[in-house]
């Protein structure tokens, strides 16, 4: 199955700086995307069509991807592991604090079965809307990553994360401890796609986009109503 997971950020001319928590980014940060530009994306890079919606949601914070698909795993909707496609300005890999230490150490030490506690990682300030595919990569939900950079993105993957081929392999102290327990960490094909121009893909399961209020202007808000026709919102939980 595979996911498509946007970030409202991707359609800037550039990223713009955190903004404080309750605000948003000034407007003369970056220039958001026309409506043609973001709809051509939608159509020809993605695949999506206003003819055959795809069931989906938008949210405030990128983190609650995780939760979205956590509830189409219980309703039997949506199967792990899973091809993600990620969107974004960021890759939401920990790259910033509060970086990978505890997923490394505190995530990877626990049961394969036991790891997908969201309300209690973000209750420890733990899991945030920078780190939520690192949470999803070591639940194991994610058979597959790419993710389409924004052109003016900054390298923000960590560089830990990779093994020799690029691919993603989580491992630490503790997770090869836990080998005999929890098996082998899977390695996870990775793909990073810098010019979106040379990304096609069609045949989406599930199309989710994040607001990020803190790193887009409110001038990009309109970029949520032009999704709204290519998806069916299905509630969070």
């Amino acid at each position: 199955m595979r996911v498509l997971d946007l970030d409202m950020d991707f359609f800037l001319t550039g990223p713009c700086p955190l903004a404080p928590l309750g605000e948003r980014p000034d407007e003369s940060c970056a220039d958001v995307y026309s409506d043609e530009e973001v709809i051509r994306f939608f159509e020809e890079q993605c695949g999506l069509s206003r003819e055959h919606p795809v069931p989906g949601a938008i949210f405030d914070t990128h983190d609650k991807a995780l939760d979205f698909w956590q509830a189409r795993m219980r309703e039997g909707t949506l199967t792990a592991p899973f091809e993600v496609v990620h969107v974004d300005t960021h890759s939401d890999l920990a790259f910033g604090p509060p970086g990978t230490g505890f997923v490394m150490n505190v995530v990877l030490s626990r049961r394969p079965e036991l790891r997908g506690g969201i309300a209690g990682y973000r209750e420890a300030t733990e899991l945030d809307e920078a780190n939520y595919l690192l949470f999803a990569l070591a639940f194991r939900w994610i058979s597959r990553l790419s993710y389409i950079r924004n052109p003016k993105s900054h390298q923000d993957i960590p560089a830990q994360l990779l093994d020799r081929e690029g691919n993603i392999h989580l491992r630490s102290y503790i997770s090869a401890m836990m080998e005999g327990l929890n098996g082998r960490e899977p390695v996870v094909p990775f793909e990073v796609i810098d010019d979106y121009r040379q990304f096609r893909q069609h045949g989406y399961d599930f199309v989710t986009m994040a607001q990020s209020p803190r790193y887009a202007p409110a001038s990009a808000d309109r970029i949520m109503d032009l999704l709204r026709p290519y998806i069916i919102e299905t509630p969070l939980d």
